[in-house]
């Protein structure tokens, strides 16, 4: 069969240990400073060897991770290369699929869908062609669930509530005083995302609660910074 190895390394204990080995040099050299690795941001430059040629790979962590499992398998299932490599769920059908079902496709899926199931089988694909010796291989994303774009339209409302928080105390401690239509004013001049002018009452009203604003006694319509 085909394989692809990767110069440095040759499967997930050898990329840590490759990690740790560059963290020890990093540290002596820079003292008091603190390495921190994000694999979601990082890549790997992968050598395949194909029936027809050698080509280069530029992937990332995680599909360097997959793609090494087929050094010593010919074909894997999805429970299989989630067993060996750790990898989160979702994340790992992100990157078989980017693997097997996209533009690129150093793998083949069985069967050939964008749904992964813990049964489907992946296999090294012998016969891939491509006129360019180096390749980039693109991740992909993945269709978000009814839950899934729930969650993350609270996790916005949740930023955005805080960032009108933040706005509206700062704005209230420079200005100390400031009447409603004012202080609404200033916070679209601050923030660029879209709020209705009812999102900023709710905040106004929760700093209150919370003592960081009152109201005027002569003027309920003006806003006192308190904290």
């Amino acid at each position: 069969m085909g394989s692809l190895c990767i110069d440095f390394v040759g499967g997930v204990v050898q990329i840590v240990d490759a990690q740790d080995a560059f963290k020890d040099f990093y540290l002596k050299r820079y003292s008091g400073r603190r390495l921190l690795w994000i694999n979601t941001l990082g890549h790997c430059v992968l050598r395949g060897r194909f029936e027809k040629g050698d080509k280069e790979f530029s992937v990332s962590v995680f599909q360097a991770v997959v793609l090494l499992q087929f050094n010593n398998a010919d074909k894997l299932t999805y429970r299989e290369i989630a067993e060996r490599t750790g990898i989160e769920e979702q994340e790992l059908k992100r990157t078989l699929l980017s693997l097997s079902v996209a533009k690129i496709r150093v793998l083949r899926k069985h069967p050939h869908s964008r749904e992964v199931g813990v049964e489907d089988e992946f296999s090294f694909n012998n016969s891939f062609t491509n006129r360019l010796y180096r390749i980039k291989i693109n991740n992909i994303q993945l269709k978000e669930s009814k839950e899934e774009k729930n969650s993350t339209h609270q996790r916005v409302q949740q930023d955005r509530q805080v960032q009108i928080d933040a706005a509206v105390v700062r704005i209230m401690k420079t200005r100390r005083t400031l009447q409603h239509n004012q202080l609404v004013a200033e916070l679209y001049k601050q923030l660029k995302f879209p709020m209705t002018p009812q999102d900023i009452k709710k905040r106004i009203e929760s700093l209150i609660e919370r003592d960081y604003l009152e109201r005027a006694e002569d003027s309920p319509g003006t806003y006192n910074y308190l904290a």
